[in-house]
């Protein structure tokens, strides 16, 4: 797909400069054929990464803000175009527009973006909401959340790593607050928390999960070396003590 791009890029590139020739009217009409079908093949191409490339869950926003860039850059790109043109001449703005163009497919070229085909971005669908003992209403919070792991010090480079991923997808999916901790008194216990605004929100983070995202938590549990399960924590803050009256009480019985 990038190469494609680079191909549309290029092609437009070529097609500015050669209508700053002016060339004859049947020579400008094919090149502003081939510009016109640069344009398409480019933007349609990147419409569909832009889709298929995000987690369903954010999809809208992201073709929000990529349509934004758009046609914002389309706007301010008519004004100075338009604005070098007026003072310049045409053939100057448009020798500048493919001057400008391939600067910009060197530079793609030189720094292309990560390879992000293979990733399963569909919902993972794992996420089960946990039986809690205290009476917890949709909005209360913040959540913070602790996730205990024992790790064998040999593992701790690959530990490491995998959590740096895990960091990335959390914040991702909404958390913040995000630390490693490790226990001073045995080593091989590590601790990753986490905060989320409310209760709804934490149930939010998990159904963001996508399948990509599991082969992070798989490789986590997989190192995991305690005599136990990964053991979660979940628990509500408290900013006061003294209304201790207001605290959400255990469960007696069914809601509705």
């Amino acid at each position: 797909n990038e190469a494609i791009v680079r191909i549309g890029f290029g092609g437009y590139a070529i097609c500015y400069l050669a209508l700053a020739l002016s060339p004859p009217v049947f020579i400008a009409g094919a090149v502003m054929f081939l510009a016109g079908s640069c344009w398409v093949l480019t933007l349609s191409l990147l419409n569909t990464t832009i889709q298929l490339s995000t987690p369903r869950w954010v999809v809208g926003r992201v073709i929000a803000l990529y349509q934004t860039g758009t046609f914002g850059g389309m706007a301010a790109g008519s004004w100075m175009w338009g604005a070098l043109a007026e003072a310049n001449g045409m053939s100057f703005a448009l020798i500048g527009a493919g001057v400008a163009m391939g600067v910009g497919l060197a530079f793609g070229k030189m720094a292309p973006l990560p390879d992000r085909s293979e990733m399963r971005l569909d919902p993972a669908n794992t996420f089960v909401e946990p039986e809690l003992s205290l009476d917890i209403r949709p909005q209360s919070g913040p959540v913070m959340v602790m996730v205990d792991f024992t790790i064998d010090e040999a593992d701790v480079p690959r530990f490491l790593d995998l959590m740096a991923e895990r960091r990335r997808i959390r914040i991702r999916d909404g958390a913040g607050h995000w630390t490693l901790l490790r226990d001073m008194e045995n080593p091989d216990i590590w601790s990753e928390s986490y905060h989320v605004p409310t209760w709804v929100e934490y149930i939010r983070h998990h159904e963001r999960r996508t399948e990509a995202d599991i082969e992070n938590f798989e490789k986590l549990r997989a190192l995991h070396k305690g005599p136990h399960p990964i053991r979660v924590h979940r628990m509500i803050e408290r900013h006061s003590v003294s209304a201790l009256r207001t605290t959400p009480g255990r469960r007696t019985g069914a809601k509705s």
